[in-house]
């Protein structure tokens, strides 16, 4: 089935060489060059991913990645952010992007991070009847959920499968590389912000006092762990 890109970004020098690219890799694409149009074909339009630059005219990306959020849109995103800005990425990664691409950019880059983004977001999807509990935490591999004393919590693609690979491997530790390498199928060359900062939502939603974590614990000079129940 061909996959539907949404490319939302002011330039039209950077949405026309992504298009050519993305058509060329036999996607469908719209492309859309303000927040608020990028707004109005997610209400419409169903789309495999977003390409979804940064700085947009009056709606600017943050804004649409965290409505899309807010309104429960599950779809993959790909914040683009301008060179060296390392809060603009921190800035994505907070409002739930999937990953980012640096401006300027290599479209053949860009191509291999959607497919990469695409093949995981694909593989997370439920496929078994597992459900995997971990005190009052329930993981419900078969429908994509998550609850909390048995309520439900709402996750991005990325804080579910990073929060279902620990989960998976209860009590052991598991570097901040290889959470990249795994979770994001990509090599980041050490910026491990990024997992730092979904650790940081995953204990933002389940943890009672995220600043005391007694679910997802860190192990020091190593990365991450969940404890099991």
């Amino acid at each position: 089935m061909t996959k539907k890109l949404l490319i939302v970004d002011d330039e039209l020098s950077i949405t026309t060489l992504i298009d050519h690219h993305a058509t060329e890799e036999g996607f469908q694409t719209t492309v859309v060059h303000d927040g608020q149009a990028a707004l109005d074909s997610l209400k419409h339009n169903t789309f495999d991913l977003v390409v979804l630059d940064l700085m947009l005219p009056e709606v600017d990306g943050v804004q649409v990645c965290q409505k899309m959020r807010a309104e429960q849109y599950q779809t993959p995103v790909i914040m683009l952010t301008a060179k060296g800005e390392e809060e603009d990425k921190i800035a994505g990664l907070n409002v739930g992007a999937d990953d980012y691409m640096t401006k300027p950019f290599s479209p053949k880059e860009l191509m291999a991070r959607i497919h990469a983004v695409l093949r995981r977001f694909t593989s997370s999807q439920p496929s078994s009847d597992d459900t995997i509990k971990l005190h009052d935490v329930t993981i419900d591999e078969d429908y994509y959920q998550v609850y909390k004393q048995g309520e439900p919590v709402s996750f991005t693609q990325k804080e579910f499968e990073l929060l279902l690979y620990l989960a998976k491997q209860p009590g052991k530790p598991v570097s901040r590389d290889v959470l990249l390498k795994d979770i994001w199928d990509f090599d980041y060359m050490g910026d491990t912000r990024m997992v730092d900062v979904h650790i940081s939502h995953l204990r933002d939603k389940l943890e009672d006092n995220p600043k005391k974590p007694t679910l997802i614990k860190t192990v020091r000079g190593v990365g991450y762990k969940i404890e099991g129940s």
